[in-house]
């Protein structure tokens, strides 16, 4: 693959520091359309790499092609003249040095098998989507290592809402892969005055955590229609960081890795802001609205609502105390009343506050 020198003058000096060879310009598509893809790709063409921008759809990726703007999702942003906006599949990924997957979990396994027959072998593919498949309870990168083989696989979660980072304002994410090589080329191919990439080789905690704290982005919202104050949200966020790393410990992943952007920064930044789709849902179900009219008000994808189906039947299956988890479960999914939960919740168990000490 064809590998050209960039030249990383328009780069702050402690950026050029924090690189440890030259930039190279790649070849990189990024799947999917919405606005963390989109966010993605614009900031990848803006360092200068050869950018495509994959949408299914035919007609909006022409007319985003041609207005260099993503009205449905990123309206009002102009989009970088170096990014090529397709609906071709093949001519995005064939010749890719890097490919992002940021589609929604349920479109995650059919991407990545269609992608699968144009890609070049030891291509670097990474996924940014924060779901889990359901059945095999099965998270995004264990989905690329079924369908791709001979590929280097990774995966970008944190604090991240599309709309600040194409407003170039201070975002921290994490890169995460056992595979160093990995984990260099993509702190370089996203590194700028805005960007920045934190390494983490515990993929599966990273992702646990992208996928969780959904889950708890509604719970918030709920507070919020509530008219509940400051006091009841710390509770929220720091009980429901217990309950991410209980359950991930059980699973296998590294406790201390929901005490990190992936973990307590996006739980932070997801549960506190009306910009969250998850915390949006939440909102509207605590107005008084079902979870149908929630969704369909919200016109996106929120993927913590099948989570919370999804995380609790494994938290059943393997025994772990989740009350937050469970409580919404059965406003979500079994007609409980909301003050009916929340009474439950306050009555519930008296757990220790800091379950992860160090102490064997």
């Amino acid at each position: 693959m064809g590998i050209r020198s960039l030249v990383t003058g328009h780069l702050p000096i402690k950026i050029k520091k924090y690189m440890s060879e030259p930039m190279k310009e790649l070849t990189i598509a990024v799947l999917g359309g919405g606005s963390f893809g989109t966010a993605i790709a614009n900031i990848i063409a803006l360092n200068g790499h050869s950018t495509f921008l994959w949408m299914r759809d035919t007609e909006r990726a022409t007319l985003c092609q041609s207005e260099r703007e993503n009205r449905q999702y990123l309206p009002d942003y102009k989009l970088s003249d170096h990014l090529e906006i397709t609906a071709d599949l093949e001519s995005a990924v064939a010749n890719s040095d890097v490919v992002f997957i940021s589609v929604p979990s349920k479109s995650f396994r059919e991407v990545a098998r269609k992608a699968a027959q144009y890609l070049q072998p030891n291509t670097i593919v990474i996924s940014t989507t924060k779901g889990i498949e359901p059945g095999g309870f099965t998270l995004m990168g264990e989905i690329l290592e079924q369908e791709l083989t001979g590929m280097r696989i990774g995966v970008v979660s944190g604090p991240n809402f599309a709309k600040e980072i194409v407003q170039q304002q201070q975002t921290g994410s994490v890169i995460a892969s056992s595979d160093q090589s990995v984990v260099k080329c993509l702190q370089q191919v996203l590194c700028s005055s805005s960007f920045r990439l934190y390494a983490n080789d515990d993929r599966y905690g990273v992702e646990l955590a992208g996928a969780l704290k959904n889950i708890y982005a509604i719970v918030s919202g709920f507070a919020d229609a509530l008219g509940c104050g400051k006091n009841t949200q710390a509770m929220i966020l720091t009980r429901s960081l217990a309950e991410m790393g209980r359950f991930a410990q059980e699973l296998g992943a590294n406790p201390m890795t929901f005490l990190g952007l992936a973990g307590v920064g996006d739980l932070i930044l997801t549960c506190t802001s009306d910009l969250s789709r998850n915390f949006r849902v939440g909102q509207a179900i605590g107005q008084g609205k079902s979870l149908d009219e929630a969704i369909a008000a919200l016109g996106q994808v929120a993927e913590g609502v099948n989570t919370v189906r999804t995380v609790k039947h494994k938290a059943d299956e393997l025994g772990v105390y989740m009350p937050l988890l469970t409580g919404l479960y059965g406003v979500l999914f079994e007609g409980r009343e909301l003050t009916a939960v929340i009474e439950g919740l306050m009555m519930g168990e008296q757990n220790t506050d800091v379950e992860y000490s160090g102490r064997s």
